[in-house]
């Protein structure tokens, strides 16, 4: 196998596999140690640079020449160029947004937009009865191009499966709506520093947290629905064959 095909998968992403193998790591799906370090390194930065100094423009300063300093580490060491330009720009639009502003507390405003965002999104795929979660996972684990209507209804018409991605999809509603609901008070309240540290908080052990009481809850229903896919292709060419002895 080569490198790109034997590379594990993160994030929601790490949810396709569940139900094919036993040795799901929530450490690997959130991106191992390093990525852990990579991600929490901008915001440690940020607060801790603003409430010892309390100079927004020497914050952001720092903050953007880490930013830019971990893009140039990742491509050095032939990492995801798109993974490395994508962290730049969440961190870069925050910056700005702190930037132009004036406000050291606006730098998390993207972060409060993106969660009220997936709160809509996927609020609207239960009201549509399309779990948004099992959706994406779906879309990842089978990449449907063509049939979409009988691929659709395929993971859909299993009721234990489909009530899984639902109940997740739920569990995300939470999770994204809990942010706001301690983070919010925070900002309008000017608090920085402990804006900065719930963010923390909420972040990275907030996403390992769901992902992992995602995964226990839709194993069991994924890999029984992937042994009922596997039977079914295996029984189709016995039933072609036995037509053939017939004619």
């Amino acid at each position: 196998m080569s490198e790109t095909e034997t590379k594990k998968r993160t994030g929601i992403g790490a949810l396709a596999d569940a139900g094919s193998t036993d040795d799901f790591s929530v450490i690997d799906a959130i991106g191992g140690p390093r990525g852990v370090v990579e991600s929490m390194l901008p915001g440690v930065v940020f607060v801790v640079m603003f409430v010892i100094t309390s100079n927004l423009q020497l914050t952001i300063g720092v903050s953007a020449a880490l930013a830019v300093l971990q893009v140039i580490v990742r491509l050095c060491q032939r990492q995801s160029v798109m993974g490395a330009v994508s962290g730049l720009l969440a961190v870069g639009i925050c910056l700005i947004w702190a930037w132009n502003s004036h406000e050291a507390r606006n730098y998390y405003m993207f972060g409060f937009l993106t969660n009220a965002f997936y709160i809509v999104l996927l609020t609207i795929s239960l009201i549509a009865r399309v779990p948004g979660l099992g959706l994406v996972i779906e879309f990842i684990r089978t990449l449907p191009t063509e049939h979409f209507r009988a691929w659709l209804a395929d993971w859909r018409g299993d009721r234990a499966l489909n009530r899984a991605y639902t109940i997740i999809t739920a569990l995300w509603i939470g999770v994204f709506s809990l942010r706001l609901v301690v983070q919010v008070p925070l900002y309008l309240g000017n608090h920085v520093g402990w804006l900065g540290t719930a963010r923390l908080l909420m972040g990275i052990p907030f996403w390992a947290l769901a992902i992992w009481v995602s995964y226990l809850i839709v194993a069991t229903p994924m890999h029984r629905h992937k042994t009922m896919d596997v039977a079914q292709s295996e029984s189709v060419p016995e039933k072609t064959s036995e037509t053939e002895e017939r004619h």
